[in-house]
C-alpha cells in the first residue's frame, strides 16, 4: 500500500514554491507560519484556527481517558517505589520529547502529520513515511476499535446486559461516525472540554467509593478475601515475573505517550509557536492525574486492582454510578483518533483538488466515506480480536516505541548533528536523547516480548469469539 506523497511534495493547502527550502534554521520559520495561516484562511475550510487554550482542551481531553484508571493495577505489580519512579520518569519523557518535537515541527511548519515528521527526521526519506503511515492507521484503528468495545462494556454494564453486545458495539459506532463529522479540530475541542470534565467526575466517584466501601469486591486473584486483608507494599510481590512487571511499566509508560497526534495538533493551531503553552496544562494536569488517583486507589484496593479499577468496586451502584461517565471519554477520544486518521487519508486521497479544503458535496462526501470506514474497520476489530488489550500493548511495544522516543530522537540528531558536544549544556541534551533512543530500544525489545507473551498466555485460556453476545460488564 503506497501512501501520498511527503508534506513538500504534495498538493493542497501547501505552497510548494514557497516552501521548497525547508532546511532553514528555527529563527526564520515565522515567515512560513505566517503564509501557511494566511494560505489556510483563505480556503472555505480554514484548518489553522486553534488558540492555545483550545489546543490545552484537545490535548487534555485525549489524555484524560479511562487508561488513567488502569494505573492502580500497575502500582499493585511494582509497588510504591518502582511504580511510582517510572510514572515520574515517564512523564518527564513526555515533557522533553515533546519540546524536540515542537522544536523540530518549528523548523518544519509545513508538517501536517507524524508521518510528515518522520519524513523529515530521517532525512526526507520516502520509506520512513510510508512505514509510518502504516503505523498511524494500524494503531488509530485499533484504538477507535479498542473504544468500540469499552463502549459496548460500559452500556453492558450500566444495563445489566439488556442486549447482545454486538448490538452495544454497533450503537458505539454509529455516535462515533456522527460524532467524527467536524472537519476541524478546533470543532472538536469543544467536546473535550466535556469529556475531561466527565472523565474527572468518573474518577472522582471512583475514589469517593472506593474510601466509602469496606473492602474491595474482586480482584484478580479472586473475590474479596480470597488473596488475604487489602495491603499494599513498597515492592513487588514475591512471585512476580518478568512479563507481568514489564506489563505493568507499558501500562504505565504508554499513557504518556500521545505524541502520535501532537503534529496534526500543532498544524492547526494558527499560532504553532504557543504549543508549549497548551503542552504546560497537560502536564501539569496528567502529572496529578496519573499519579495522584492511581495512588489513592492502590491504597484502598491493594492488591484486588483491576485494571480498570472501576472493576474492583464491591458495590454494583457504586460501580455504575462511576463508570457511567466514562462514555462520553470513550467516545470523544475516539473521535479525536478518527479525526487525525482521517485527515491523513483524506489528503492521501483529495490530493490538491479544490475539494480537500472547500465546502463542496464530493469533499464532504469523500470526508463521511473516510470516516465510516475507519469506524466500520475498527468495529471488525473490537468484535475479531479475542483480547484488544493485549494487542494493543503489541501495538504499543511496537509503534509507539518510534511514536514516543526514537523519532524524537533521530529529530534531535537531524537538528544538531553539527555540534552534538558543543559545550557541556548541548552534551548533557545529547546525553538525554541518547537515553531516549535506548528507552525506545527497550520498549521495541524486551517490551514486545512482554506483549507477546502475554497474548501467548491469554490465548492459551479460554477467549471471547468473534462477534459475541456475551455479556462484558466490569
Amino acid at each position: 500500500m503506497s501512501f501520498s506523497k511527503s508534506a513538500d511534495e504534495k498538493g493542497g493547502p501547501l505552497n510548494t514554491t514557497t516552501f521548497a527550502a525547508v532546511d532553514s534554521d528555527f529563527d526564520n520559520s515565522h515567515d512560513k507560519i505566517q503564509a501557511l495561516v494566511a494560505e489556510d484562511h483563505e480556503h472555505d475550510i480554514k484548518l489553522r484556527t486553534m488558540s492555545w487554550q483550545k489546543a490545552a482542551w484537545l490535548l487534555c481531553g485525549d489524555q484524560v481517558c479511562l487508561a488513567i484508571m488502569a494505573q492502580s493495577w500497575s502500582l499493585s505489580v511494582l509497588g510504591w517505589v518502582p511504580g511510582i519512579i517510572t510514572m515520574v520518569l515517564a512523564g518527564l519523557l513526555f515533557w522533553f520529547t515533546s519540546i524536540t518535537m515542537h522544536r523540530f515541527i518549528m523548523v518544519h511548519p509545513q508538517i501536517r502529520d507524524i508521518c510528515d515528521f518522520a519524513y523529515y527526521a530521517c532525512g526526507k526519506n520516502k520509506i520512513a513515511y510510508e512505514f509510518t503511515g502504516f503505523m498511524l492507521l494500524a494503531n488509530n484503528i485499533m484504538l477507535i476499535g479498542f473504544h468500540v468495545l469499552t463502549g459496548a462494556k460500559i452500556l453492558n454494564t450500566l444495563s445489566d446486559h439488556s442486549l447482545c453486545t454486538v448490538s452495544f458495539s454497533i450503537i458505539v459506532t454509529f455516535m462515533g461516525i456522527i460524532m467524527s463529522l467536524p472537519r476541524t479540530l478546533k470543532h472538536v475541542s469543544f467536546m473535550s472540554m466535556g469529556s475531561a470534565a466527565c472523565m474527572g467526575m468518573a474518577i472522582l466517584l471512583f475514589l469517593i467509593f472506593a474510601g466509602k466501601e469496606a473492602a474491595p469486591g474482586y480482584g484478580y486473584n479472586g473475590d474479596y478475601p480470597t488473596a488475604g486483608p487489602v495491603g499494599t507494599y513498597a515492592f513487588p510481590p514475591a512471585g512476580t515475573g518478568f512479563v507481568a512487571a514489564m506489563n505493568a511499566v507499558l501500562n504505565i509508560t504508554f499513557l504518556w505517550v500521545p505524541q502520535i497526534l501532537f503534529p496534526t495538533f500543532i498544524s492547526e493551531m494558527e499560532h504553532p509557536k504557543d504549543f508549549p503553552k497548551s503542552l504546560a496544562v497537560l502536564a501539569a494536569v496528567s502529572g496529578f492525574l496519573f499519579i495522584v488517583p492511581p495512588a489513592i486507589g492502590f491504597r484502598y484496593l491493594g492488591q484486588y486492582a483491576t485494571a480498570p479499577a472501576f472493576g474492583s468496586l464491591g458495590v454494583v451502584a457504586y460501580k455504575k454510578a462511576s463508570f457511567a461517565f466514562v462514555i462520553v471519554p470513550t467516545l470523544v477520544i475516539g473521535v479525536i483518533y478518527a479525526n487525525v486518521s482521517a485527515k491523513f487519508l483524506y489528503f492521501c486521497i483529495m490530493g490538491s483538488s479544490h475539494h480537500a479544503h472547500s465546502n463542496t458535496v464530493i469533499g464532504w462526501g469523500a470526508w463521511a466515506g473516510v470516516m465510516v470506514v475507519i469506524w466500520f474497520i475498527a468495529f471488525i476489530f473490537a468484535e475479531v480480536i479475542p483480547s484488544m488489550g493485549d494487542f494493543l500493548s503489541l501495538l504499543g511495544a511496537a509503534f509507539d516505541s518510534f511514536f514516543g522516543f526514537i523519532f524524537f530522537a533521530i529529530a534531535y540528531w537531524q537538528m544538531h548533528r553539527a555540534e552534538l558536544f558543543k559545550g557541556a549544556w548541548r552534551s548533557a541534551k545529547t546525553a538525554f536523547h541518547i537515553f531516549v533512543m535506548l528507552v525506545g530500544l527497550f520498549l521495541l525489545g524486551p517490551g514486545l516480548y512482554a506483549a507477546v507473551e502475554a497474548i501467548k498466555a491469554d490465548y492459551a485460556g479460554s477467549t471471547r469469539p468473534a462477534f459475541s453476545c456475551a455479556d462484558l460488564s466490569i
